[in-house]
């Protein structure tokens, strides 16, 4: 059999974020989280073997290898760069040997759901390999559970929807689950308004959002205040979208950041907020990415001044991404999920 080849966007958070982890959007009014796919990829290729059961596993982010006599060898590792692989094959338990090579475009820890991105990639590859076919619900809840054995965390879902539809997505939680809209990208609202840099830390965002709902199951009053401007603040971004009023962006997302930072401090770093300050200096307003701590920063250019925010934010020593939001060629209308 040739080479499997997938690849998955990773995306940006605009409103909503933490919202899609259970079971905090049961308790907040069936909340919405609003995420853009990004052209940051990662990258999967699977390459099953004609004879034998070796397995090779290679990681070319942390530039590491490691080969098995067959599927038990692999699954008795306890190398931890090999967790999420492996996390796959007790799933699949595949029945021939393969290599299974990977790449991120995604800084390490980057808030880019870049990790969720990756296990979609691998998801994709090995259900082409067995000739199977998921709902996208069902490679949604897969992934989930994947990443929650691997972190030994609970962990939301919004991260896997973009890596699937691409696209500006609106994602509802509730009693059901999450239900997902991805809208087609309004090019000419993004174009010289988008910027996406790194602050060069690395965040975690297992522990930033553990921490937030164990305060919120423990009944602490501030937690679940803010979270619940959070949530107020992504239906009105909802609006605002959907009725094309961009000029509302910059308020909410100055609330997003004030209600995020207000749950806590390992929201924000100082390198964030030194990226707020270079933003608010140019016109512009920083949006924290995934869990924040670190990783990048998205910046709005409301009067399209991202090369003049650019130059500002490089001239300080951070470092910009060329991202722009993506969503998959010749798609023109919603897909729902």
């Amino acid at each position: 059999m040739t080479e499997i080849y997938e690849r998955s966007p990773t995306r940006v958070d605009l409103a909503g974020g933490t919202l899609d982890c259970w079971p905090l959007y049961l308790f907040l009014s069936d909340p919405v989280t609003i995420n853009v796919a990004i052209d940051v990829f990662t990258h999967c290729h699977l390459a099953p073997r004609e004879a034998g059961a070796e397995i090779e596993l290679v990681s070319d982010d942390l530039s590491a290898r490691r080969s098995y006599a067959g599927l038990e060898a692999a699954l008795a590792d306890t190398a931890p760069e090999f967790e999420l692989y492996r996390a796959h094959l007790r799933f699949f338990r595949p029945e021939k040997g393969f290599t299974l090579r990977t790449r991120s475009e995604s800084p390490v820890g980057g808030g880019l759901g870049g990790s969720s991105s990756l296990c979609i990639s691998m998801l994709k590859a090995f259900n082409r390999w067995r000739g199977g076919r998921m709902r996208i619900d069902e490679m949604v809840r897969v992934a989930s559970h994947l990443e929650a054995q691997v972190l030994v965390k609970p962990t939301g879902t919004q991260d896997y929807f973009p890596p699937i539809l691409g696209g500006l997505c609106f994602i509802e939680y509730g009693v059901p689950g999450p239900r997902a809209e991805s809208h087609p990208i309004p090019k000419d609202v993004f174009d010289d308004r988008f910027l996406l840099v790194y602050t060069g830390k690395s965040h975690h965002s297992g522990i930033n959002n553990w921490q937030v709902i164990k305060s919120y199951l423990d009944g602490d009053r501030e937690t679940r205040a803010q979270l619940s401007e959070l949530a107020s603040v992504s239906r009105r971004m909802r609006e605002a979208i959907s009725a094309r009023r961009w000029d509302e962006m910059p308020t909410l997302f100055e609330s997003e950041f004030r209600a995020r930072v207000a749950l806590s401090e390992g929201f924000s770093s100082p390198e964030i907020q030194r990226l707020q300050r270079l933003a608010a200096d140019q016109g512009a307003v920083a949006k924290i990415c995934g869990a924040g701590g670190g990783g990048c920063v998205m910046i709005w250019c409301p009067d399209r001044q991202a090369s003049r925010v650019k130059s500002a934010v490089e001239a300080a020593g951070f470092r910009v991404l060329a991202a722009q939001p993506w969503q998959e060629e010749g798609r023109g209308g919603p897909a729902r999920a």
